[in-house]
Formats: C-alpha cells, structure tokens, sequence
C-alpha cells in the first residue's frame, strides 16, 4: 500500500512539475531557422542594411552567439528586438501613389513574421514595419548590370570574399547556407514550382549542416539543397563531389530507360573498343547493384526540372567512380552477361569532334538543320537553300547557337510574339515585375517559308534551346515532336556562394505570352516520342522518324 502511495505522489509530482515548465521552448533548429530568415530580410529590407553600411556577415556571427544562450520565444524575441533596435531608427514612409506595373507575387510571403512560435506580438510587429516602411535605393547587396551581355543581368553584389573556408567552423557553414537560402527565398522567380516548401527545405537541412563530421558531409548537404531547387540550371559544384563520386567516366554516354541505363553513343571509339561496350547493349547493375538502387540512393544529389532532365543528368552517379574499373551486369542480344569496363578521366575521353552536316535534304522536298551546329553566319544560305521545301526539320536536341531571332525572320509573315520576361522587383525583393513588352521575333515578310516547321526536342533541350523552340513555334505550319524537354527556361545567375562553392540557378522567368510556364514543364511536344530500347538497338532514330510521318500523312 505504501509503495502504491508513493508512486503515486511521484507521479502526482513529476505530472505538476513538468506543467510548471515553460511550453515555447526553441530548439537549436527552431533559433537557426528564424535566424536565418530575420538575417536575409534583415539584408534585402532594413535601410541601415540594404545600404552596406554594417558588415552583415560579422553581424550573423554575433547574433549566432547570443542566440545559443536563449532557451524560450521571450528571450529569443528579447535578443532580436535588441538587434534591431542597434540598427537605427527607421523612418515611416508613406505608401505612395499605387504602381500600375503587372507584379508577380506568388514568391512574396512573409507569413513566417507571424509565427506565435518563434516570435511574441511585440517583435512580430516590428517586422512588419520594416517590410512596411523598407529600403528604397540601389542595395548594396543586389543589383542589375547590362554592360556584359554574356551573363545574367542579376548580380549578387559587395559580398565578402573569404581567402580560406574553413568548414569545420559551424559559424562559416550557416555563413553558406544562409546565404544561399535567402538567395534563392528573394531572388529565384520559380520558387513558387518546388516540389519542397523552400522553409520545410531549410529545416530539414539545417541538422546535416550543423551536426556535419566531415567535409564532404557538408559538400553533400549543400548539393542536396541546390538539387531542392527542381531547376535543371541549379547545381552546386566542388572538387569535393569526387571523393564520393569519383573523378573517372566511362567512355559511353547512356540514356535511361525502365530502370536500365542504355550506351547511345561512344564519347571515344577506341577506348570503348578497349571494353568491348557497344551502342544499344542494356545495362542493368553497377558492382552488384541495380540501376535502380544506384538511382534510389543517389536521386536528392541529382539536378533536374522533371525526371526527363534528372535520368539525363544522372549518368556519373551511376557509372563514375575514383577505381580503373567496374563490373556491368548487361543484355547483348538478348544474353545476360558480367564484365569489367574500364574508366578514365574526363581530359583522356577527348577525341577529334566528328564533322556534323549543319544542314542536308533527307529527300528532294524535305530538308533537315542541325541547329546545334547553325551558326548566324550560317542562316542565310541555308535558308535560301531550302526555301523552295516543303518543310523543314529543325533539330533541337543538341539545343542550339543564338540563330533562332535571324531564322524567325524567314518563317514569319510578320513579327510574332512568343515570349513574356518575369525581372525581380529590387525594390521589393521576392516580388517580380511582368516586363511591359512581349519579345518579338519574325519581321514583315511576304515571302516567309510556306511549308511545314518541324522542331524536334528531348531532355537535352535546355535553356536557349527551348527559348530557341518557343520562337520557331510561332511559324504558321509549326509541330514539335518529341519528348518533354530540360525544363530550365531562362537566364542563369553564376556566383560564388561562399569560397569554393561555386553555384548558379534560374535568374529571370520565361513564359508564353499567355503567362504559361516553361519551367518544369518545359516545350510541351505536338506529337509525343520517346526513345525506345528496341528502336535504339536497331539504330533508329524515332523522334525524326516519326517527323518524316508526320510530313508524309499531316498526322
């Protein structure tokens, strides 16, 4: 009896206790996370940040300090409200005359100001008056340029070049991460398109990140993130990636296909003579593990708008390695065998590029351009040369060379729209702006090209390629048959996040004119083809095939 009493009075008390304990207690992840987003708002929005006037970098490592010793939303608020009030006076501004440009806000959401378990009532409102009454200037962190055409007009400014990274120091790992974090949350347009909510991304990475061991732990984490991204342009490149993919390629290139990886070309004739690899052969596992297995494991490291574009980019996943050689399990002629093939590195593949055909006539009527290789040198005699046609196959799937404004002007009876631009809003970061003006392609013609327009894509289709197809669509007779292509419309923003990790992503949007997103989805094809196992072996080409259908029968 005693002993039930007395487990009962402990109970009684551990009960009592434990409601006596406060209920908004922050974990690490939770101070990490709201400090991450405070310091970017803080960088893009306060006036005395935007400006430059404060080394913001030393600024997070400060805050990062002070933060570690708070335990509840109170004293984290506490601390915050503290910082901000060290920033300076803002000044209230009026709201001004309402902007008749076309915004674009679906990435614009500050509802994270309001989260009850973050923040009390009192640092909640202080942020919405710094997104109330925000910097107006040029920031010093951010701005256009137009002098070089060569790269995006976005730029990431004044950022602090660090001599050395060190990684092991936590303090320079959340540098990284909050950076690129607030990067992408202001100034990457297809937000919106992620499959992740870019705030679920960054609290689940954050553990990888501060509770790395090694560094290439922490490589790995930075990639998994840019791969969070689903853009075909987003990827985050270290010589780091080799020590756990390897720095050796076999000399084949592949195409997935159900779960198999199948040799489509030789990248070197004689060294794959060397393994005996041939086009068609079907491989089915990598030292012991399926194509599948490999892919499964690898998948959160592979860049991809769409699966089309993640099975493209996936091949040194599977196939590279640091060894000299791997064992394939592969189908020949429909005998399963094992054997070794041999890998090398990268600058040893190199062979002397095969002459191409820029264009040729596949039939007396019919004419076919390699716009991978179309040059604007090249566009006039080769338009006057098939002008007389009765239609033209414009081949894509090696993407193409800036020719597609000049050839437009022969397709088009007069100048056609076809694309709409979506610019970051600088003033209002995390909001875009419509561009006023439709781009245009094609001129006043009366002799334009009468007979059919052929495009042809696939996942190699990507960025120019698909701008390239967007405005050869707009021909009168034009079809695109083919597979869905990279889905990475648009022009891509180059930098270096911190010392080493260089990276890049989408930096501006591509649309139809009627505001139909390009992104992920990418040139959605007229008549859909997909390569085929059997086709590939047999040495067909299915994609023109099924053109030189489409021309004979309009079907």
């Amino acid at each position: 009896m005693k002993k039930s009493l007395l487990l009962v009075l402990f109970l009684i008390g551990h009960i009592s206790f434990s409601c006596a304990q406060p209920q908004n207690i922050l974990s690490e992840i939770d101070k990490l996370e709201a400090t991450a987003k405070i310091w970017g708002f803080l960088k893009y929005y306060h006036p005395n940040v935007a400006n430059g006037s404060r080394n913001w970098d030393e600024q997070l490592f400060q805050i990062c300090q002070e933060i570690e010793k708070v335990q509840t939303k109170e004293e984290f608020s506490k601390v915050v409200e503290k910082w901000l009030l060290s920033l300076g006076e803002i000044k209230k501004h009026d709201k001004g005359a309402i902007s008749k440009d076309d915004y674009f806000v679906k990435n614009l959401n500050f509802s994270w100001f309001e989260n009850k378990h973050f923040f009390t009532n009192e640092l909640s409102t202080k942020l919405k008056f710094i997104e109330e009454n925000k910097f107006h200037g040029s920031n010093f962190y951010v701005a256009f340029q137009d002098s070089n055409p060569n790269i995006s007009p976005l730029q990431f400014t004044n950022e602090i070049k660090y001599g050395k990274f060190d990684w092991a120091d936590k303090k320079m790992r959340l540098l990284a991460l909050f950076k690129y974090w607030n990067y992408v949350e202001y100034f990457f347009p297809y937000k919106y398109q992620m499959d992740q909510n870019w705030d679920k991304a960054l609290r689940e990475i954050l553990p990888k990140i501060i509770n790395t061991r090694t560094e290439l732990d922490f490589h790995l984490a930075m990639r998994e993130l840019s791969v969070k991204l689903n853009d075909s342009h987003a990827s985050i490149g270290t010589d780091k990636m080799f020590d756990k993919f390897g720095n050796k390629f076999v000399p084949a290139d592949f195409k997935i296909i159900d779960k198999k990886a199948v040799v489509i070309t030789l990248k070197n004739d004689s060294l794959a003579h060397i393994s005996d690899l041939k086009v068609g052969d079907v491989i089915t596992a990598v030292d012991g593990k399926s194509i599948e297995t490999i892919l499964s494991n690898n998948i959160k490291y592979i860049e991809g708008s769409n699966e089309n574009a993640i099975l493209r980019n996936s091949y040194w996943a599977i196939f590279n390695g640091k060894s000299d050689s791997l064992q394939i399990e592969y189908n020949r002629n429909g005998k399963i065998e094992f054997k070794y093939i041999r890998r090398y590195l990268y600058h040893n593949l190199y062979t002397k590029p095969i002459k191409k055909d820029k264009w040729k006539f596949l039939y007396k009527d019919v004419a076919y351009v390699n716009l991978g290789e179309i040059t604007e040198d090249d566009v006039s005699p080769m338009m006057n040369e098939v002008q007389h046609s009765n239609a033209i196959i414009f081949d894509l799937r090696n993407n193409a060379l800036g020719t597609n404004y000049l050839i437009s002007e022969y397709l088009n009876p007069e100048p056609k729209e076809f694309v709409k631009f979506l610019d970051a809003d600088l003033n209002t970061p995390g909001r875009y702006i419509w561009r006023r003006d439709i781009e245009k392609c094609g001129k006043k013609n009366p002799d334009y090209y009468k007979g059919k327009v052929i495009i042809l894509v696939n996942e190699v289709t990507q960025s120019h390629g698909e701008y390239s197809a967007m405005s050869l669509q707009t021909a009168p007779k034009a079809i695109v048959i083919g597979s869905q292509t990279s889905g990475a419309d648009g022009g891509v923003v180059r930098f270096e996040i911190i010392k080493g990790f260089v990276t890049q992503f989408t930096s501006y949007g591509i649309f139809y004119p009627n505001k139909k997103e390009t992104q992920r989805k990418g040139i959605v094809p007229d008549i859909k083809v997909n390569s085929t196992i059997p086709g590939i072996q047999q040495g067909k080409d299915e994609i023109l095939e099924r053109a030189l259908i489409y021309i004979r029968t309009s079907k």
